[in-house]
């Protein structure tokens, strides 16, 4: 019982932060004195709790070297012009008969490159949005195939954060997990695919129709959503003339493309994520002082702070990145490591794991994970933190060699990394939605994150119900 009463205390702070739009690192901080109270409470030694808290945080250092090379790369991927260089020639195969599909398979590129849903979101997605409520889309399918693609590459990008705090979480190879990735995305992507290009038909025809369907939804669902859709599309035009636009800003020539390009060689030849990022870093440099101009000051400081452009529209779309920009999710990761520790010392999340641990056995560790992440992000309201407490919840459904790792990765990576964006309150999906400026009910369309973990429970019951015909 007081179990319960210290972690519904510690969701009622999260979920006040949130509401609230503070940061949650105060709240986290909250939940480690509720939960070292609850072990002083059961007699735990402070001591022991401390250290097995540091302890977990000290094994979190490889992924916090990683997150800080990832902010140094994206800072380098926009103020070398990398980005904008892919955003302008990308976009300029948007048709109005096409922009829903091409939005999903646009930002899916994008996230598997910078391996980020919000930066994805904030550079493609913005485009898209604008330019797909221009052409008079849905707004609602429109940021479901947004909010879908930039969670392809969040997923299984080698650069990836969620990537590599699994990887770092279950010690798998990376490039291996990636690869059985890829595989259990596969019929969901495709099928993901097929329903945008379906609705982008309906529209099509009845648009041509004489309907006027096309214009009609998207105003009816922008005005059920509010503003914010209809801010969007008043500025849209603003920012349909995006190589021009983007060609103010930079000297967008093909020498940009190498940091991508390097990012993609490495990957497919499996050279370690860090000296991949460390390759495309060193590219990224060479570009913003050869072919960008840019002096040695500005370019230390943006490694810090992030690149902010001078022009507000292209400010607009391309500024973030940075060290700085990474501190909230390796805080995050800190902290809950820590709270990995003090649920190891005090055995608060015993009666939850056995409960969890029968359940695995009724219908496969793959369910089980499935339901847990769900309960995990509707309870952690962020990314980051669901997929620690999945992992640390569904340990036991697991064994400790390669295999069983590996096995614990996948579901990790089909659960809690895509389930997390699909609850209403959590950050995971309602950061990306409000900065393409999409209705909440997007989520509903968003058909990806669900299809994935769906398809999975699926295969698992499908294979458990073999076995067993097979045993009798």
């Amino acid at each position: 019982m007081l179990e319960a009463g210290a972690m519904l205390l510690f969701c009622a702070v999260l979920f006040a932060s949130v509401a609230l739009g503070w940061s949650i690192i105060p709240a986290l901080f909250v939940g480690v004195l509720l939960f070292m109270g609850y072990g002083l409470v059961r007699r735990c030694s402070l001591r022991a709790m401390a250290s097995r808290a540091a302890g977990s945080v000290r094994s979190a250092g490889t992924v916090v070297v990683a997150f800080v090379l990832i902010g140094v790369l994206t800072s380098l991927w926009r103020a070398s012009g990398t980005i904008a260089f892919i955003v302008a020639h990308s976009t300029a195969v948007i048709h109005a008969a096409t922009v829903i599909p091409l939005s999903f398979l646009l930002c899916s590129a994008m996230s598997v490159l910078v391996g980020s849903s919000f930066a994805s979101a904030a550079t493609m997605g913005t485009i898209c949005m604008s330019l797909g409520l221009s052409m008079q889309a849905n707004p609602v399918m429109l940021g479901g195939a947004i909010l879908a693609g930039v969670y392809v590459g969040d997923r299984c990008s080698p650069v990836s954060t969620s990537a590599l705090l699994v990887k770092q979480l279950t010690h798998t190879n990376l490039f291996n997990t990636i690869a059985r990735m890829l595989r259990t995305g596969a019929v969901p992507f495709v099928l993901s695919c097929v329903v945008y290009v379906a609705a982008a038909v309906v529209e099509w025809l009845c648009a041509s129709g004489g309907s006027g369907f096309g214009a009609a939804s998207a105003a009816a669902t922008a005005g059920s959503a509010g503003s914010a859709s209809a801010a969007v599309s008043t500025n849209a035009s603003s920012i349909t003339d995006i190589g021009g636009l983007f060609s103010s800003a930079f000297d967008l020539h093909w020498l940009t493309l190498v940091p991508a390009l390097l990012v993609i060689v490495l990957a497919l030849l499996h050279v370690d994520v860090r000296l991949l990022m460390l390759a495309s870093i060193a590219a990224s440099v060479a570009i913003c002082v050869g072919v960008q101009h840019m002096e040695w000051a500005e370019l230390l400081r943006l490694l810090i702070f992030g690149y902010h452009a001078q022009n507000p529209q292209v400010a607009a779309l391309l500024d973030g990145g940075g060290i700085l920009s990474m501190l909230t999710v390796m805080a995050t990761v800190c902290i809950s490591s820590a709270y990995a520790g003090i649920f190891a010392e005090t055995r608060m999340l015993a009666r939850l794991q056995q409960v969890i641990e029968m359940l695995g056995h009724r219908i496969g560790a793959c369910g089980a994970t499935m339901i847990t992440a769900t309960c995990a992000a509707a309870l952690a309201c962020n990314q980051t933190l669901t997929i620690m407490l999945t992992h640390q919840l569904c340990g036991g459904l697991y064994g400790d060699d390669e295999s069983e790792r590996s096995a614990q990765a996948i579901d990790l990576e089909d659960s809690a990394v895509v389930i997390a964006p699909l609850i209403p309150w959590s950050i995971a999906g309602a950061v990306p939605l409000a900065t393409i400026n999409a209705p909440t009910l997007s989520l509903a369309a968003a058909t990806f994150l669900y299809l994935l973990p769906l398809s999975r429970m699926l295969a698992s019951a499908v294979r458990r119900r073999h076995i067993l015909t097979t045993n009798i």
